[in-house]
Formats: C-alpha cells, structure tokens, sequence
C-alpha cells in the first residue's frame, strides 16, 4: 500500500511539474501576442494620424469673389470623402475663409459660402451630412499676410480639420 501511495505522489509531482512548464510557456505566448497587438495597435494608431496630418494640409482654393469648387480640386476632394466614409467616427470641420477685401460682414457669408460648397460636393459624393461641420473665419484666419494677389489667393480657401470621436 505505502509503494502504491509513493508511486501515485511521484505521478502527482511530475504531473503538477508538467502543467507549470505549459502553464509559463502558454502565459509567455500570450504575453508575446498582447505586445504584438500593442504594437500592431501603435502602428496603425500612427499611421491614421500621419493619415489625417496630410489630409488637413490640403486646401480647395477659390478665384476672387466666387464660392464655386473648382475642377481642378476635384481629386483632393475625393481623398477627403474616402478618408471621412472609411472612418464612421471622423467628423470633418469645413473652415470657410476669405481675403481681407470686404467688409467683415461679407467675408464672413463669402467663407460660409465656400464652406457650404464643399460640403455638398462631400455629400454628393457620399459623406453623411452628420460627420461634416461647416465654420466660417471670414478674412480673420489669413494664411499669408501681404497685401496683394500673391497672398489674397492663399486666404480665398476651405480647410479641412479631421477630428475622430
């Protein structure tokens, strides 16, 4: 009876001894594939925002006195509206601008006209109206201060400003 009991303890310890060794090699996997997502995670994380960085750089641009999108802004629109329909929790503020020539008041309605024009270029191209945002900053926000067409052209603009909710 006493070699049955010793014999049965000596399994028990080889047999907690065999499930720690598992149990250490099953945790340090886990532990490596928690660090890979991290890292997965940070890339991605760093690759949206490098993402959004270019995106807000770019600027649709207006001739003197109109609001009417031009053509050649079509492309860089169209990057916009991917980039917003990809991304459900991105809302895009349109911020509308003028030059300095006007009144403030008309600036202000020729910026949120640029704003408003954009947006529906956006919407037709299949960005919902609820993740876009329209703000005009008039001739207050000037992007180049001189006082001629070579800086008036930099201030006739709608700027786009990611923001993920």
């Amino acid at each position: 009876m006493k070699k049955i009991a010793v014999v049965l303890a000596a399994l028990l310890v080889a047999a907690c001894s065999s499930t720690q060794k598992t149990d250490t090699s099953q945790a340090s996997q886990a532990d490596n594939a928690a660090t890979a997502a991290t890292t997965a995670a940070e890339k991605t994380a760093d690759q949206l925002a490098s993402e959004m960085q270019a995106l807000q750089q770019q600027s649709t641009y207006f001739d003197f006195d109109k609001s009417v999108v031009k053509q050649e802004y079509q492309d860089a629109i169209k990057k916009q509206a991917e980039f917003i329909k990809g991304h459900s929790n991105d809302v895009v503020t349109l911020e509308g601008n003028a030059d300095e020539r006007g009144s403030t008041e008309y600036n202000l309605a020729l910026g949120n006209k640029r704003a408003t024009a954009v947006k529906r270029t956006l919407e037709i191209l299949g960005v919902p109206s609820q993740q876009i945002r329209t703000v005009s900053f008039g001739e207050s926000r000037p992007r180049s201060l001189c006082h001629e067409e070579e800086c008036w052209k930099e201030n006739r603009r709608v700027d786009f400003v990611h923001k993920l909710d």
